[in-house]
This record gives C-alpha cells, sequence and structure tokens, in this order.
C-alpha cells in the first residue's frame, strides 16, 4: 500500500507496544484457515486507523491486511469487525471495488481480540483532499471517481446481495443520533456544551427527507477520501477502506458526510473549506451534488438544499462523538495511533461547527 502525503498517518512501523500478540499463533491460524498461505510471516503496524488496530503482514508469495479489534475494553457496538468481513464479502461479487477477505477469526484466544485478513490492495492513498499531488487538469476526474463510487454503493440491491440483515429497518435518523449520543456520553473526558445541546435538538428538528422510510441503501459511514485505495496512476477507486460503520441506512446521510470536506478547513479532517476551488481545479459542493443526483435519481439539488444544514449538523455531531471516542482510549491507554491524542483533541470544534449549521436550521 502506497500512500500519498501525511507521513503521521501513512506506511508502517514496528507493531505498537499496546497492539503486539502472538505472531507464531497468528502463522498457526493463517495456516490452518487460509488457502495458499505459506511463511515465514512478517508483521508491521499501518500508522493510521484509530479504531481498528490495523497490520501488513508479510510473506514470501503473497501480503495481506490484519484488522482486529483494539484490545481492552471497548464501547459496546464499536469496532465490529465480524461486520466489516461480511460486508466486503458481499459487496465483491456485485462489482464493487473492496478487497477480498481470506478469513474472520472469532476466536480472543488466537491473538487477544477477533479479527480478519483480506488483501493487500497496491495503490495510492491521498491524504490533501485537494488532490494537490495529482496534475490540476486530471483532478476532475478524481472528485468524479469518489463521486461514481458513492452513487455506485447507494445504487446497489442490497437485499439481492444477502445484506437484509444488515441494519435495523426504519427510524435511520433517530437511532443514529440515539447511538452517538449515548457513545458520546460513555466516552466524555471533557464537558463539551455544544453536543448537550445537540443532543436534544437533532431529534427534534428532522426534516422529511430524513425521515423518508423509502430511502435505504447499503452506507458505508466514513466515506472520505483517505478510507479510498486510487489505482495507481489512474482517477479510478480501486478499494473503499474501512467498513466499520457500515450499515443499512439513509444513502443521503452518507453522501452529506462525504461532502464535509467542502465545510471543513484545510488540514483539519481532510477539508477543501475556503480554498479557491476553481483555481485549484475542485469542483463546486453544488455541482458535486448535482451530480450525485444524476446517477442515483434519489432527490433533486434543490430539494436537498432545503435540509442541508440539518444533515451537516448531523454529520458533524457524529464526527464529533467519533473524536470523543478516540479522546477517551487516549485517556484509557488503547487508542491505536500516534495521531488519536489530535484526533480526539478535534472533538470540540466539530461540535462548535455542528451547532453553527444546526442555528441556521429555522
Amino acid at each position: 500500500m502506497t500512500a500519498s502525503g501525511a507521513s503521521a498517518n501513512s506506511g508502517t512501523s514496528t507493531v505498537r507496544e499496546q497492539h503486539r500478540f502472538d505472531e507464531a499463533a497468528l502463522a498457526s491460524w493463517m495456516a490452518a484457515h487460509i488457502d495458499g498461505y505459506a511463511g515465514p510471516l512478517e508483521v508491521a503496524q499501518f500508522k493510521g486507523g484509530q479504531s481498528n488496530p490495523t497490520y501488513r503482514l508479510s510473506t514470501p508469495t503473497r501480503n495481506y491486511v490484519l484488522r482486529r479489534k483494539p484490545p481492552g475494553q471497548t464501547v459496546q457496538g464499536a469496532h465490529a469487525v465480524d461486520r466489516e468481513a461480511r460486508i466486503l464479502q458481499a459487496l465483491a461479487p456485485a462489482g464493487f471495488p473492496v478487497a477480498k477477505v481470506y478469513g474472520l477469526c472469532t476466536d480472543d484466544s488466537v491473538i487477544g481480540s477477533w479479527f480478519y485478513i483480506m488483501e493487500l490492495v497496491e495503490g495510492r492513498i491521498f491524504w490533501d483532499a485537494s488532490f494537490s499531488e495529482v496534475p490540476h487538469d486530471q483532478r476532475p476526474a478524481y472528485f468524479d471517481a469518489m463521486n461514481a463510487t458513492i452513487a455506485q454503493l447507494h445504487s446497489l440491491d442490497y437485499a439481492a446481495l444477502g445484506l437484509e440483515g444488515f441494519g435495523k429497518p426504519g427510524n435511520y435518523f433517530e437511532r443514529q443520533i440515539a447511538r452517538w449520543s449515548r457513545q458520546y456520553l460513555a466516552s466524555v473526558t471533557e464537558p463539551i456544551a455544544e453536543m448537550d445541546r445537540l443532543i436534544d435538538w437533532l431529534p427534534a428538528h428532522m426534516p422529511e427527507s430524513a425521515r423518508d422510510e423509502r430511502q435505504v441503501s447499503i452506507v458505508h459511514g466514513d466515506f472520505r477520501l483517505d478510507n479510498l485505495m486510487f489505482h495507481p496512476t489512474e482517477p479510478r477507486v480501486i478499494a473503499v477502506l474501512d467498513w466499520e460503520l457500515s450499515t443499512l441506512g439513509h444513502p443521503l446521510a452518507d453522501f452529506s458526510y462525504h461532502c464535509m470536506a467542502w465545510h471543513i478547513k484545510p488540514g483539519s479532517f481532510r477539508g477543501i473549506g475556503g480554498l479557491d476551488h476553481k483555481a485549484l481545479g475542485i469542483p463546486e459542493e453544488a455541482e458535486y451534488i448535482q451530480r450525485y443526483c444524476q446517477r442515483t435519481g434519489f432527490t433533486t439539488p434543490e430539494k436537498l438544499a432545503l435540509d442541508w444544514n440539518f444533515y451537516m449538523a448531523y454529520n458533524l455531531f457524529r464526527i464529533a462523538a467519533i473524536l470523543q471516542g478516540i479522546a477517551k482510549r487516549v485517556v484509557d491507554g488503547t487508542a491505536s495511533s500516534d495521531q488519536a491524542k489530535a484526533s480526539g483533541n478535534g472533538a470540540k470544534p466539530m461540535a462548535e461547527l455542528a451547532w453553527h449549521f444546526a442555528s441556521q436550521v429555522h
């Protein structure tokens, strides 16, 4: 895996102390459960991945990726690596770009927590959401590749893929708001007044579009630039990564989350807010929304604009809750990235921005 930019998040390092495990036990498990496996096995840890520790497994004939639940106590409902493996196995036959899963282990005794092993996809990960490393004239094609990929995901027939039970039917936003409220309250380190306000405000201000029970699709849950693997030389997504938060839900929740980049400043959560988009070859958010609407037919840009502030407030609230969870794991000593402390510190600014959008809803 080659990653572009943000050296603190990209590449591998030796396995961090709190995430070490019995590598011989893993090699034995792989020999028994993964076709074609042949050692010796070398293990390194990817620098990114603040939620589920992620490792590069190297052998003389093939390289793999291992994703595991973090060791120690975790928030209930989080770090569901078994769900990640299931969604990847369902999407691959549909022609959606994901890594191949080789095996899932739900026996804690092997390496200390559940894990799954998948192929190592070779390509590019970008950390700068303006695609500064891509020639100016190619940038629109990279944005369009992202747009096409999320539209493809939301257009898949989840029932035909055997995923009817992958998420609960109905009341998606109500359940998500309740879930992230619980996770935030379970991981508070220092109170954030805006989060307390949003916990009450969001359920009371859901627009009709968010209540539309006909709108159900597979949602990724964290569809942002650095979870996309691009072809080594082409503007094409070859693997969507990090499916921990995937479920069945409202596609506009997923898409509006993806669009938050236009509202967040560079250097903070892969933002492009405030940049001169035209000069940089970046489409305006309105253009990007229009293309998605054309591809999916779910709604129109005009209708979506009426409810956009709610969707932004909801997603920023959700990010703040996720970042607060990372902050809590820093305090507990179980956070799985060197960048975790900085991420955890982002919870309050995200909550403040969420409340800014909420305040614009009348």
